[in-house]
């Protein structure tokens, strides 16, 4: 197996517990074995075994090398654009009104169903492009805009081709539970069994990685995701829940109580909810992009967060209706600008935290046994890359041992 050695570069390497801050090691040497990490330290404590060992060595140039970048919760599959209703946000129009009056997902519904799954794929191929030039090395795209079943099949193919075809990994989430399509109005339960229908033969072909739903007014309620999440359990699956988004509706002690992964959105979380997300180690993914464009003002709650010691994962969110956007280096500037982050929690969210997020422990640090995926930054600290709006200070990517 072949051994390779990365010198004269700086590694914040997220680490958990880990003294300086970042995890930082100046002078930092990593050896890679394969697609893993094999050692990562100062390049004074290299062991001699792992040179005589090396079949190539890479001069990093001074470069700051941090993980992978994981964006743990986007929508990038879907027809369309939803441009009109931002001028209607700007006219004075609600997100909530927008979807009452059928505009919002139902809209990306109806595009995404005309799509063609070759039309899916091209424009979902360059969303996903922009988050990879960012040095994103793993992405979660869900489904949720065909609610039904060879529409939400469409999708989750389009997104198991993405990741055959690009140096990335990409997780897949049915999220069947995201509206109440058209043909189902006022008969949600209805469709919330069709949802138990489709998860089956959905988890059957291969394209289900986690269930997601989406608990709030406009959506479903706790009592109709709960039937989708003991389906996707009694599956095996892993689940995670869109909640506290628009109102507390008690998503996330739900999520809690059926052991989500993650719980996403957060910003009506209540004390009670931030201390059983805690108890039961479930993560906060903070979309501060959905935030900023819908021009919120109700803020995550940052101190209960914080004080309850809640993982705090960072996502784009992308999706047509509530965060066009496809760079989660602008997420972690909006994370400190908005949320009020630290730059280092903010990098902790999008690598770290962001793993736990998706259940992965093979990936978020730079320490030796975690797949060899990291990337080079032409900046000199790591508080760098939260710092400066719309830069893209990335060099290389290297994605399980090789360049991207």
């Amino acid at each position: 197996m072949s051994v390779q050695i990365w010198t004269h570069c700086r590694a914040a390497t997220m680490a958990h517990g880990a003294v300086a801050p970042y995890g930082l090691v100046e002078d930092a040497a990593l050896v890679v074995q394969g697609d893993t990490l094999a050692w990562v330290g100062p390049r004074a404590e290299l062991p001699a075994a792992w040179r005589a060992q090396c079949s190539a060595e890479h001069d990093a140039d001074g470069a700051l090398i941090t993980p992978g970048l994981i964006d743990c919760h986007t929508h990038l599959v879907y027809g369309g654009n939803r441009a009109h209703e931002f001028e209607l946000r700007l006219q004075g129009a609600s997100y909530e009104e927008i979807a009452r009056a059928g505009g919002g997902i139902a809209s990306t519904v109806q595009a995404t169903r005309a799509a063609s799954g070759a039309e899916l794929q091209a424009s979902a191929q360059k969303r996903l492009r922009a988050l990879m030039a960012e040095g994103v090395t793993t992405v979660e795209i869900k489904s949720g805009y065909g609610l039904a079943l060879e529409h939400e099949r469409k999708c989750l193919q389009v997104a198991r081709t993405l990741a055959q075809t690009h140096a990335v990994d990409v997780r897949t989430t049915f999220l069947g539970a995201h509206a109440v399509p058209p043909e189902y109005s006022g008969q949600t339960d209805a469709y919330v069994d069709a949802v138990l229908q489709m998860l089956p033969a959905l988890h059957a072909e291969g394209l289900v990685d986690a269930v997601d739903g989406f608990c709030e007014r406009i959506a479903f309620n706790p009592a109709q995701i709960e039937r989708v999440f003991a389906a996707a359990k009694a599956l095996g699956l892993p689940v995670k829940l869109h909640a506290e988004q628009l109102s507390d509706s008690g998503g996330a002690q739900l999520a809690a109580r059926l052991g989500a992964i993650s719980c996403d959105h957060l910003e009506w979380l209540s004390e009670e909810g931030a201390r059983t997300i805690a108890a039961a180690g479930t993560v906060a993914v903070l979309l501060p992009g959905a935030f900023y464009f819908l021009r919120e003002t109700k803020l995550p709650p940052m101190d209960l967060l914080r004080v309850n010691r809640v993982p705090m994962a960072l996502s784009t969110d992308s999706n047509p209706g509530s965060s066009p956007c496809t760079s989660l280096l602008l997420m972690l500037n909006m994370a400190c600008t908005l949320f009020r982050l630290t730059p280092e929690e903010a990098l902790a969210g999008v690598t770290r935290h962001a793993a736990r997020a998706l259940g992965l422990s093979d990936r978020g640090t730079l320490v030796a046994g975690q797949r060899a995926d990291f990337v080079l930054w032409d900046v000199q600290h790591p508080a760098e890359l939260a710092y400066a709006m719309g830069a893209n200070p990335r060099l290389q990517t290297i994605f399980k041992g090789k360049p991207a």
